[in-house]
């Protein structure tokens, strides 16, 4: 039997296959959370690209978007599986485990 993958947008090599949204995720991952602007400061993207992988971040419920009148803030979610999982394995390849 042979499983169709091209349609699920959150399997791995989708998440992780743009330099871009690692470095997105793990902004995020380790700010928990940070508004729009600090997101491309610390990216150094661009704002287009940014709302790009934002809004597929959102999509696959990695991410959490809160407004306050003009501010946009992302949350990282840990409480999602997925997003904690990213998160330890970001510890252990980064971190100082030897």
């Amino acid at each position: 039997m042979i499983i169709d993958v091209s349609k699920n947008e959150d399997l791995i090599e989708n998440v992780l296959g743009s330099k871009a949204r690692v470095k997105i995720l793990k902004t995020l991952a380790r700010n928990k959370e940070l508004t729009l602007s600090l997101i491309i400061n610390n990216t150094r993207l661009n704002y287009t690209n940014v709302i790009k992988h934002l809004n597929y971040l959102k999509k696959i419920n990695v991410i959490q978007e809160k407004r306050f009148g003009r501010i946009k803030i992302f949350r990282y979610k840990i409480e999602n599986i997925k997003a904690r999982s990213f998160k330890n394995f970001l510890d252990i390849w980064e971190g100082d485990y030897y």
